[in-house]
């Protein structure tokens, strides 16, 4: 039997993205709480993702969303990682510039433990892709779209999207 890398290409590459969500889910969080939403797009998901980033990119100008656009059309799947915002419950802090949780929580101050668990677990996600040899990129413009389709929920505030292809050159730089 001959099996051609091609047969199992997209195969392999689901199977790097599901190990990616499970390295952003097993990443350190502040204290332990989990505010992270992970989830895996393809196909025809990528194709309205895809749409919508290009609307976005026409309406507000933005040249990068109209250029990532394209690019995660050669995607085999995106991972989408974001986090919700919620104080972690620290007496003392004051990173946010509150003097603790519970005045940031009543001023609606952004607990800076958040966007940072969420770096976090992008990292952790980020290094199975690069351990396995799949291209990637880190995306602002995708976590953009995704707050904007609601994809990981409406509580989640802050999102990435991390497209994932396998081929001779990495379509997501230098486009």
């Amino acid at each position: 039997m001959l099996d051609k890398e091609e047969k199992f290409r997209k195969e392999a590459v689901l199977d790097v993205a599901q190990k990616m969500c499970l390295a952003a889910r097993t990443a350190p969080k502040g204290k332990g709480l989990d505010l992270i939403e992970i989830a895996i797009v393809t196909g025809d998901t990528i194709k309205k993702l895809s749409e919508r980033m290009k609307e976005i990119g026409e309406r507000e100008n933005n040249f990068t969303l109209k250029r990532d656009c394209e690019s995660i059309l050669k995607a085999e799947a995106v991972v989408l990682i974001g986090t919700k915002f919620k104080a972690i419950g620290l007496r003392y802090c004051g990173l946010c510039g509150k003097k603790d949780c519970a005045e940031a929580e009543k001023t609606g101050t952004l607990c800076i433990y958040n966007p940072g668990d969420l770096g976090i677990a992008i990292g952790s996600a980020v290094s199975v892709a690069a351990a396995h040899h799949v291209d990637n990129r880190i995306m602002y413009s995708v976590g953009m779209t995704i707050l904007d389709l609601k994809l990981l929920g409406e509580e989640v505030k802050i999102a990435f999207g991390i497209p994932l292809s396998v081929s001779s050159k990495n379509p997501f730089f230098d486009r």
